[in-house]
């Protein structure tokens, strides 16, 4: 224990390590580790009714508190699986037992996403103690597979719409921006991922007897990676853009008043220097711009052959009004045009493509979130933020129960998600607990819709 830990709820320290300590690796953990980790939340959230439900996937724990007549119902949304460990050298401790590093916990989960939803329970369950009663009723929707698109959610949720019905979602997943102010995300940006798949002779050859009479894959897909951007860094597919919106000039002076700098965002990520779209600024395109990212590239290795098949893992961000589907349209279309002699090319969409989310900024629920944060973190500005990653569940919500996400999350995008020594500052969980009350006071009078 540190002095850090000392305004921890009691017991708060021992449950979490107890819930991190469950390998819940949705990529590789067996259904039993999953269904442990399941029925650790429920067991925690058993004041009301907490419970294991299937899907055709792992489970997801639902609860229910509906003790405020007349009062608006939130959803609480999260997630109990996490991501995999990586390279285990890389960790300076065990990934899945909880360490206190001064005034920081470590540990796989930590942060994404099991230190906020247990934040959240026990904010809930010592309210209803104190109190005896919530200010509103309350649902709670924790999944399984969220760190894999959630796949198995969509028929889950729509299943089971009247019983998930809620006047506004609260996610408990999608971090604040940085820790130097408090933040809420008004937006979340869509995913579309693909693979571009090069193919030339029947099998690998050697390049020294079949060298230069044969087109060579990896060259071809070179040429078509090479193509999708302009040399000043936008994206070259024709149709690409189709439904985003030029940026007011209001939006990026809000953009260009929020304290930024290049310099030090450059030396943070350690690259030489940043480079992207022309025409906007680094926060610019973090926040408003889409994306077409070249992820990865699977093709024969360090030794002398001319590998038969060649494959591009590309990944694009989406915003505004793009169609996802609309976007591999058009990918596929630009690559089709290509002159790409001797191979033949094909792009292979992933399935779970989710569109772009927001919430708009005077939205009640956003007004009574920045109100709870000016509580909590007095003379500091909330800022409006957005948040790069893509979280599948927002649109969900909104098409299947027809009802808005607001992201209220108390980790930071800097506490190395799905990265090697993921960890959440000890200071955000007490301060998370007095901003989710004091939301849901504000929602349970100032309307949710």
């Amino acid at each position: 224990m540190t002095a850090a830990t000392d305004s921890l709820p009691p017991g708060f320290l021992a449950d979490l390590a107890e819930y991190v300590a469950i390998p819940s690796d949705s990529r590789s953990a067996p259904m039993a580790t999953m269904r442990a980790a399941a029925e650790w939340l429920a067991a925690r959230l058993d004041w009301a009714g907490g419970r294991v439900e299937e899907t055709d996937g792992f489970p997801v724990v639902r609860a229910d508190w509906l003790g405020a007549p007349g009062a608006p119902t939130v959803l609480v949304y999260g997630h109990y699986d996490v991501q995999p460990t990586g390279d285990l050298t890389e960790w300076h401790t065990a990934p899945f037992e909880l360490v206190v590093d001064g005034d920081v916990l470590r540990g796989r989960g930590v942060t994404d996403d099991k230190g906020p939803v247990l934040l959240v329970l026990e904010m809930a369950r010592t309210m209803l103690a104190e109190r005896g009663a919530l200010p509103l009723n309350v649902r709670f929707l924790l999944e399984g597979e969220e760190e894999i698109g959630s796949p198995h959610l969509p028929a889950y949720v729509r299943a089971h719409a009247a019983e998930l019905a809620a006047d506004l979602v609260i996610s408990a997943d999608g971090a604040m921006w940085r820790p130097t102010e408090p933040s809420i995300s008004i937006a979340s940006k869509g995913l579309v991922a693909l693979d571009v798949v090069v193919t030339g002779a029947a099998e690998d050859l050697h390049s020294g007897r079949y060298g230069g009479t044969v087109a060579n894959p990896v060259h071809a897909l070179a040429t078509v990676l090479a193509s999708l951007h302009t040399a000043d860094g936008a994206v070259a597919v024709a149709g690409f853009t189709d439904g985003v919106d030029k940026l007011p000039p209001q939006r990026r002076a809000e953009i260009d008043a929020v304290d930024f700098d290049d310099e030090e965002y450059r030396a943070a990520v350690g690259a030489p220097e940043l480079f992207g779209e022309a025409g906007y600024s680094t926060l610019a395109r973090l926040w408003e711009r889409p994306t077409l990212e070249v992820n990865g590239i699977t093709a024969g290795g360090k030794y002398t052959v001319i590998p038969h098949r060649a494959v591009g893992h590309v990944s694009c961000r989406l915003v505004g009004r793009q169609d996802p589907d609309r976007v591999v349209e058009a990918i596929s279309a630009h690559v089709a045009a290509l002159d790409l002699p001797g191979v033949r090319v094909e792009v292979r969409a992933d399935p779970g493509r989710v569109p772009a989310y927001r919430i708009e900024p005077d939205h009640p629920a956003v007004r009574a979130a920045r109100e709870a944060l000016a509580e909590v973190y007095p003379g500091q500005e909330v800022l409006l933020a957005v948040i790069a990653g893509t979280l599948p569940a927002t649109t969900l919500f909104e098409s299947a129960l027809g009802a808005k996400t607001l992201f209220f999350s108390f980790a930071t995008a800097d506490e190395k998600h799905h990265a090697p020594n993921e960890f959440l500052r000890i200071a955000r969980i007490g301060e998370g607990m007095r901003a989710w009350a004091a939301l849901w006071d504000r929602l349970a009078t100032g309307g949710t819709r």
